[in-house]
């Protein structure tokens, strides 16, 4: 059997989850579950027209929760990483500026690593 994956929430990410209500936090939790365990399906789908993002999609009374996240495949374990932020919309559509600030958290995230390898190797 695999290993199951980690998740990780960064700060933006972390407040998300703190702020919404707990019938869309059970339900967004349990998608996150799913996936640790290597379950996938329509709850955790990369976002087309992306750079390598992902996202935690639950529908919860007509609103739509959705977190973002990518994969940090870096060291032995394979590791997702929740890492920007996430949203609720009225309609199923995630809008462009959400995706871009995903991948700049992103960008951000592996510069900040490379920087604490380059500082730990001196």
């Amino acid at each position: 059997m695999e290993k199951p994956i980690e998740v990780i929430f960064l700060k933006q990410a972390e407040e998300f989850t703190n702020s919404i209500e707990n019938n869309p936090k059970k339900k967004l939790f349990q998608a996150i579950r799913k996936t640790k365990k290597r379950l996938f399906g329509q709850w955790f789908t990369k976002l087309k027209s992306s750079d390598g993002i992902f996202e935690f999609r639950v529908d919860d009374s007509g609103k739509f929760y959705r977190l973002f996240a990518f994969w940090d495949r870096e060291g032995e374990e394979e590791t997702l990483v929740v890492a920007t932020h996430g949203l609720i919309k009225k309609t199923n559509k995630t809008p462009p500026a959400e995706i871009r600030k995903a991948e700049q958290i992103k960008r951000e995230y592996f510069e900040e690593m490379e920087k604490d390898k380059m500082n730990k190797s001196k």
